[in-house]
C-alpha cells in the first residue's frame, strides 16, 4: 500500500467480492505532493492472502469535493456490492462497486435521506443486508429500509451522541451506545426501545457487538468500570449481565467479532489488538504496540482469513495474520468425507472376505440344513387352529 507523510488514514474495511476475493477501502486524506492542500479520498486496494498484504497501489480512487470534508467511518454492505462512507460535511455517500478486481470502477450516488443529515458516527448494515442504521454526532438515529431507502425507524434523541452500534444475527435488534455510557436496545423492524442496559454508577457502556454464530445469543459489551476496562457479557433473551473479564489494560477503542463467531477482537487506546477466543473467553492472541501510541480506529476481520484489518490516523493501514487455528477449508471437508468413505469401503471389503455371510454358505451346508427348515415349517403350520386367514 502506498504510504506517505501526508497521508492519514481515518477509517477502512473490507469488501467480499465473488469467488472469494477480498478486498480493503479505505478513507483517507493525503497532501497533494504539488501544494500544502489536502484532499479526502477512498481509495481501494486487493489484499493477497499468500502473503497477508495489500496492493502497493490502489485498484481505483474516488476524490471527494471539498465541502464534503473528511471521511468519518465505511459501512459494506453483505453483498459487498455497496458502501456508504459517511463525512465530516456532506453526509453520506453510496459507493456501487463494479467490475473485475484488474478493472474495478466506483459509481457514487447521493443517500437521499442522509444528504443533510450532519456527521454519523456510526453506521451498520444488518446481517440480511434489508437495513441501513446510522447513528449521528447529534445523536438522532436512522433505520432505513435497503435498497429503497425508506425510512423504518427515526429517533431524533436516541442519544446524547452516538459511540458505536451493531445488529444482531437475526436482524432483529439493534444494539448502540453512546458517549454519555448508555447502551439501549431496539426493535430493529419498527424502532421501538426495548431496554437500556443497566450498569453500575462507576460504568460507562463504550462499545457493542453481538455474537455472531447463531448458538450462543449474547451481546459483548466493552466498559470502562472506574479505571478499569473490562468487556462484559449480556444474555440477550433476558439482557441480563451474565459476567465480565478484563482483558485490555488500556481502554478498548474499537471491537469486532469474526463472521464465524468463534473469536471477539479489541483494539485498544494505544495501539494494542487483543484476540479472544469466545467460547473460552482466554485471549488466543496479542499484538502489542500495532499502531504505536494511538487509538485503533477500524478493526474487522477478514471474511474468509484469520486475518484483522486496522487503522489509525498516523500508522494508515494494516493486515495482520492472527495466531489461531485456522479454519477448514471447504475441499479439506470434501477430502476428509472422501478419505471416510474409502476407509468404510476397505472396512466392508475385509469383514466381506472374512465373514461367514450366507454368500460365502457352502453349497453341501445350504442342503443339509433346508430338510430341517421343512420340517420346522411343517411343525408350525400344525398349530395355526385359525387356518388360512385372507388379508
Amino acid at each position: 500500500m502506498e504510504e506517505g507523510a501526508g497521508r492519514s488514514v481515518k477509517c477502512g474495511s473490507w469488501i467480499r467480492r465473488p469467488e472469494n476475493v477480498n478486498l480493503v477501502v479505505l478513507g483517507l486524506t493525503m497532501t497533494r505532493p504539488s501544494s500544502s492542500s489536502s484532499v479526502a479520498a477512498i481509495e481501494i486496494f486487493s489484499f493477497d492472502p499468500k502473503i497477508t498484504s495489500l496492493s502497493s497501489s490502489p485498484l481505483v480512487r474516488h476524490e471527494f469535493e471539498e465541502s464534503d470534508g473528511d471521511p468519518i467511518t465505511i459501512a459494506v454492505h453483505p453483498s459487498g456490492d455497496d458502501f456508504i462512507c459517511s463525512t465530516s460535511n456532506g453526509g453520506c455517500k453510496l459507493f456501487e462497486v463494479y467490475g473485475l478486481e484488474t478493472k474495478l470502477k466506483l459509481l457514487v450516488k447521493q443517500v437521499p435521506p442522509l444528504q443533510d443529515a450532519g456527521p454519523q458516527k456510526c453506521l451498520a448494515f444488518s446481517v440480511d443486508g434489508s437495513k441501513f442504521a446510522t447513528g449521528g454526532v447529534d445523536g438522532h438515529l436512522r433505520i432505513l429500509e435497503w435498497p429503497s431507502l425508506r425510512i423504518i425507524v427515526e429517533e431524533v434523541r436516541a442519544h446524547e451522541s452516538f459511540r458505536d452500534m451493531d445488529f444482531s444475527l437475526d436482524s432483529e435488534f439493534l444494539a448502540s451506545t453512546s458517549t454519555e455510557g448508555s447502551a439501549r436496545i431496539w426493535k430493529a423492524d419498527d424502532g421501538i426501545p426495548l431496554m437500556t442496559l443497566a450498569r453500575n454508577s462507576d460504568e460507562k457502556i463504550e462499545l457493542c457487538r453481538f455474537s455472531q454464530d447463531g448458538t450462543k445469543p449474547f451481546l459483548f459489551c466493552s466498559v470502562q468500570k472506574g479505571n478499569k476496562a473490562v468487556t462484559a457479557v449480556y444474555d440477550i433473551s433476558t439482557w441480563n449481565k451474565i459476567g465480565h473479564k478484563r482483558l485490555l489494560i488500556k481502554p478498548a477503542s474499537i471491537m469486532s467479532v469474526s463472521l464465524d463467531g468463534n473469536y471477539l477482537v479489541l483494539g485498544s487506546t494505544d495501539g494494542d489488538i487483543c484476540v479472544v477466543e469466545v467460547n473460552k473467553m482466554e485471549i488466543s492472541h496479542w499484538s502489542k504496540g500495532l499502531h504505536p501510541g494511538e487509538p485503533i480506529a477500524s478493526l474487522e476481520f477478514c471474511p474468509s482469513q484469520r486475518v484483522v484489518l486496522t487503522t489509525s490516523s498516523q500508522s494508515g493501514a494494516m493486515v495482520t495474520k492472527l495466531n489461531v487455528p485456522a479454519d477448514w477449508k471447504e475441499w479439506q471437508i470434501y477430502l476428509m468425507l472422501l478419505g471416510l468413505f474409502l476407509a468404510s469401503a476397505v472396512v466392508f471389503y475385509i469383514f466381506f472376505q472374512k465373514s461367514d455371510s450366507f454368500w460365502n454358505f457352502p453349497l453341501a451346508r445350504e442342503h443339509q440344513a433346508r430338510p430341517k427348515l421343512d420340517s420346522f415349517l411343517r411343525d408350525a403350520q400344525s398349530d395355526d387352529v385359525f387356518g388360512p386367514l385372507d388379508m
